[in-house]
């Protein structure tokens, strides 16, 4: 394919079924692209010569793909290969808790797209067990479990906005063990080597974003070397994802409750990475304020 379509984009947004494809759908559309829901797998190839056609006047489609399509959907996979060797091709799964789909599809009343005579959550299964491999070659993946609809609109405004020149866009999250692993990070470490300031009374009532909080932590032995360290590492990684064409990753940094530690870290950490090149970063500390 020529020049004009290899700088342009398309975006796949697939996933399981309940995980919020509408929502982004909808979000991506208010922010310019031009979307196409419940598109056959085999139709993207067309899609792609009608974007090769139109030049610059679509500069970023994005199609919903899914379990919809049948037998389809089986040569979806097969297809994105073959398009990546031609055009800028990037994949967003949306996954969320077998728990979380169930209660989303007894609130609206919906069968699941393939529980055929079971229940919910045999359909469940089933899509998983159909999209795992899927799962593992996107490029993009949210977990909405926990995200409300306007919550995940943010998640891909702050995602697929128009993009400065930035080559990977690198989002550095604070957790707490307790509340389990961030499904979506790409890289986690463990902040719990250092001595807690929930132990210190008069920290434990402040969080990681306060400035006596980030100095007890940061002057911990380890502390400051794990950040050098850790931000060496990432750089090669990073570089390499940029060669890939891996647009986004997300670094997560947990702590016991995600409180104190992690959140001080991730700041420092986003402030080494902020200075490699080509890479853009946010912030986001998902469990501050849950106790």
């Amino acid at each position: 394919m020529g020049d004009e379509v290899e700088r342009q984009e398309m975006l796949i947004v697939t996933g399981m079924s309940g995980a919020g494809r509408s929502t982004v759908a909808n979000a991506l559309e208010d922010l310019g692209w031009y979307v196409v829901d419940n598109l056959p797998p085999q139709m993207l190839r067309p899609l792609v010569e009608l974007v090769e056609r139109a030049g610059t006047s679509l500069p970023r489609i994005a199609a919903v793909v899914d379990v919809r399509g049948g037998d389809f959907f089986a040569e979806l996979q097969d297809i994105i290969q073959a398009l990546r060797s031609g055009v800028n091709v990037r994949v967003v799964f949306l996954d969320a808790a077998d728990a979380t789909l169930v209660r989303r599809f007894e609130s609206v009343r919906r069968p699941h797209p393939l529980q055929g005579d079971g229940t919910i959550l045999d359909g469940i299964t089933a899509e998983r067990t159909r999209l795992q491999a899927l799962r593992e070659m996107s490029d993009v993946l949210i977990d909405t479990t926990d995200l409300n609809v306007h919550q995940l609109a943010n998640r891909v405004t702050d995602a697929f906005a128009e993009e400065d020149a930035a080559g990977l866009r690198v989002t550095v999250v604070s957790f707490g063990f307790k509340y389990g692993l961030p499904p979506d990070a790409d890289h986690v470490a463990d902040a719990r080597f250092l001595p807690n300031p929930f132990w210190v009374p008069e920290l434990r009532p402040l969080t990681g974003m306060d400035e006596v909080v980030s100095g007890y932590v940061l002057g911990q032995n380890g502390a400051r070397e794990f950040l050098d360290a850790y931000a060496a590492a990432l750089e090669p990684v990073f570089a390499g994802y940029q060669r890939e064409n891996k647009r986004h990753a997300t670094v997560a940094i947990g702590c016991t409750g995600g409180k104190h530690r992690s959140v001080a870290l991730v700041r420092e950490l986003a402030a080494r990475i902020e200075r490699m090149p080509g890479v853009a970063v946010a912030v986001k500390d998902r469990d501050l304020g849950r106790e």
